[in-house]
């Protein structure tokens, strides 16, 4: 070897060891994080924690209550029989009895006038007895200010009459306050009609031989 390259060669070595030597860079990188799970929301309630109008029935719920089965006798006395075309009775009211618009509970409801006076006779329709003849008649007495008597006393108080296939009971109420009832009742095809005139005593008592007549016009159909 040239003594003139020997110093070049020991050089050209020590920059290679050099360079190896030094201490490689570290370059860190940050990684985006994983979008988070959306949280799942439970579905509003319409109001009154009702089901939604469009949510189908859970469990049979329709989204209001279900009716209690059975039921005491005031809400018996309150269901009235549905008016069914021709299997309803039949009447003829007097002349002078007007007609009037009465509630859904109502078969039928008249104004019955005279001497500047006006009394109401109301017809009604209940399914089975609603709690039997004596009740029916001591409810009425309650209505006109009448304390309930004994079934013997109600039994005497009661007038029979037929007429047009029909039975009767009627009853003939007058209270302290001055207010009188008039009352018969029926039984046809499994169902208590009740016909109630009710009024200022006088008028009423006067009425009477027309109530008795109109009872004889209802019939079956």
């Amino acid at each position: 070897m040239s003594p003139r390259l020997t110093p070049f060669i020991l050089l050209l070595t020590t920059l290679v060891l050099l360079t190896g030597c030094k201490d490689r860079q570290i370059t860190a990188y940050r990684a985006p994080k994983d979008p988070a799970a959306p949280v799942p929301v439970a579905p509003a309630m319409t109001p009154g924690n009702q089901l939604p109008p469009d949510h189908p029935p859970v469990g049979g719920a329709s989204g209001t209550p279900a009716a209690m089965p059975g039921g005491d006798m005031a809400t018996m006395a309150n269901t009235a029989v549905p008016t069914a075309g021709g299997n309803d009775l039949k009447w003829i009211a007097p002349a002078a009895w007007t007609p009037k618009s009465g509630s859904s509970m109502r078969k039928g409801s008249y104004a019955v006038k005279g001497n500047g006076a006006e009394a109401d006779l109301a017809i009604t329709a209940f399914p089975g007895d609603t709690g039997g003849l004596h009740a029916n008649i001591n409810r009425w007495r309650g209505q006109v200010g009448l304390a309930p008597a004994s079934p013997a006393e109600l039994d005497a108080a009661v007038q029979h009459l037929d007429g047009q296939g029909l039975h009767y009971d009627v009853v003939d109420l007058a209270g302290p306050s001055g207010t009188r009832l008039l009352g018969a009742i029926t039984s046809f095809n499994g169902n208590s009609w009740f016909f109630k005139l009710m009024g200022p005593d006088a008028l009423v008592a006067a009425e009477k031989p027309a109530f008795l007549q109109f009872l004889q016009t209802v019939q079956a159909p």
